[in-house]
């Protein structure tokens, strides 16, 4: 049993209000011109926050938060993650990444046991997204897993694409499908027969989270499984073809498709195959996983429950144990903020809308579900619209506020965290109009919690988890392309201190980034940060 035990910070007084952490997913600090939507936005709030004394940018991409290096952009996940752990963990890219190079992905059990079926006559087959985006899969990686299929004599291998458009440019598909339909045609020698199966947009088909939509999820199965909906001769003629019907249409939403040859599906999921899951990143797999590992399953009517071996990249659920079967290990992450406040006797209150509710839950506590200590914490969700979020870009965040708000004056809780998703989600639109209405609605709550803080005499800790908002669009000959990613600049970190009791500055050193927060946190209420967390950006004057 760890000691989660923490020293008073010397010197420190308490103060009578809560410290309250606002995370503005999605908002980093671009470059200032007409393609930032932050620059662009009304934020009259947030400017005056960033002229405090107590600002600063935090790296919140790249070997900052885990991954392999710093041309990877940050996400959600690995920024929530470095946000509550106080220290940088090898993340799911980086992980897998290691597990194939080593080999050691392909001697564990899981691994094992899918190839040792599918050689003895069964399909194996593969889902997830097809891109580079490196932050739910990596083509590279299936990639490697498809030649190790080769090297293991697997006869027959189906994949399952889902189109990204999201964390690459929003009508690039066919760059990486393409390519991954010639690969798995020169694979299909000497008895072998590998091709791609079905598929779909990843924001229609399978990768719903947070049970925010299980309609997306039973799509994916209809398509992946049953081998329903719209048939094509190939994947790169769906694209193809769902492009010429719309020409607005973008990867991210586009329709499921379903592979055919000589009238029949060619690759639907049947008893004795097996299935693997090659996205690494949990939020968008835990549901279909529970809808191949459990055999009492409600969400939706899956007609035919194939009897198969299943495994995810990685187990996407420490504490639910989802999906029973994977390949790669996840972070192990012990002694988070959260386990340490608790053991203090702190109370504390999260809450953000279904799309980042398990950000600052899950995430936050280390990849690990539920309470830590149902006594001293309280979560709420916010359910999220079910719309595209470029028409309703204020999203639930008027919601979120009203309850910051009751949290507050109710002074029941020390600490209290809270996640905006609208930049960030919002941002993955690429409507310039709505990105700016997005920003300006979170400076506007902004406008809203600060006064009844201060009155509370409380503390503010403002950031972002990565960039998103602060890029809407490419330009090259003239021609504008929507930035529908992440960013890989900095993010803000504002502390704003109306209780007066103590006075900090900040420290100098390297460039700090989203790990420090944790360390900072445990300061600002008034506890030394442990040994192995990365170092607190405040130091308190004496």
């Amino acid at each position: 049993m760890s000691d989660l035990t923490l020293r008073a910070l010397p010197g420190y007084n308490s103060f009578p209000g809560p410290l309250v952490t606002v995370i503005m997913d999605g908002v980093g600090i671009g470059p200032g011109d007409e393609t930032d939507g932050v620059a662009q936005a009304y934020t009259p709030v947030l400017d005056e926050l960033m002229q405090g004394e107590l600002f600063t940018t935090l790296k919140a991409h790249g070997t900052a938060v885990g991954l392999p290096s710093d041309g990877d952009m940050g996400n959600s996940e690995v920024g929530h993650n470095a946000l509550g752990a106080g220290r940088i963990f090898a993340q799911g890219a980086k992980l897998v990444n290691i597990a194939l190079h080593s080999g050691d992905i392909f001697r564990g059990h899981a691994w094992r046991t899918a190839c040792e079926r599918a050689v003895k006559g069964s399909t194996l087959h593969f889902i997830g997204m097809v891109s580079d985006g490196n932050v739910h899969s990596h083509v590279e990686q299936l990639n490697m897993m498809l030649d190790q299929c080769v090297k293991e004599n697997v006869q027959r291998v189906r994949v399952h694409g889902l189109l990204d458009g999201r964390d690459v440019a929003p009508k690039s598909a066919l760059s990486f499908f393409r390519p991954l339909e010639e690969k798995l045609a020169a694979m299909s020698t000497e008895g072998r027969d590998y091709c791609i199966a079905s598929g779909g947009g990843r924001m229609n088909v399978t990768m719903d989270r947070y049970e925010a939509d299980w309609s997306i999820v039973e799509k994916g199965w209809q398509a992946h499984v049953l081998g329903e909906g719209r048939r094509f001769s190939s994947a790169c003629e769906a694209i193809r073809q769902y492009y010429d019907e719309d020409p607005d249409m973008t990867d991210q939403y586009m329709d499921s498709f379903v592979v055919e040859r000589g009238g029949k599906p060619v690759g639907t999921i049947e008893d004795g195959d097996s299935v693997i899951l090659f996205n690494f990143r949990g939020d968008r797999a835990i549901e279909l996983s529970r809808a191949f590992d459990e055999r009492e399953f409600t969400a939706f009517e899956r007609v035919r429950y194939p009897d198969v071996f299943y495994c995810g990249m990685m187990q996407y659920d420490g504490d639910a144990d989802i999906p029973a079967h994977y390949l790669v290990e996840p972070p192990c992450i012990e002694n988070t903020l959260s386990d340490y406040l608790c053991a203090a006797g702190v109370t504390s209150y999260a809450i953000s809308e279904t799309q980042k509710f398990g950000h600052v839950t899950y995430f936050w506590n280390g990849n690990k579900s539920g309470y830590i200590n149902e006594e001293l914490e309280k979560y709420v969700e916010i359910a999220s619209d079910k719309i595209t979020f470029d028409l309703r870009p204020w999203m639930k965040a008027a919601e979120i506020t009203d309850h910051v708000i009751e949290a507050i004056a109710g002074g029941k809780f020390k600490f209290i965290r809270l996640n905006f998703a609208n930049g960030d989600m919002v941002g993955h639109t690429g409507v310039p109009v709505s990105v700016r209405i997005a920003v300006e609605t979170v400076d506007l709550m902004l406008r809203r919690i600060l006064p009844v803080l201060q009155k509370a005499k409380g503390v503010a800790l403002v950031t972002a988890d990565h960039g998103n908002a602060d890029c809407m669009w490419n330009e090259k000959d003239g021609v504008r392309t929507p930035m529908v990613a992440h960013t890989k600049n900095p993010v803000p970190c504002i502390i704003k201190d109306f209780s007066g009791v103590n006075t900090f500055s900040l420290c100098p050193g390297k460039e700090p980034g989203l790990a420090n927060i944790a360390a900072t946190l445990m300061n600002l209420l008034g506890y030394e940060a442990p040994a192995e967390y990365e170092p607190s950006l405040l130091q308190l004057q004496k």
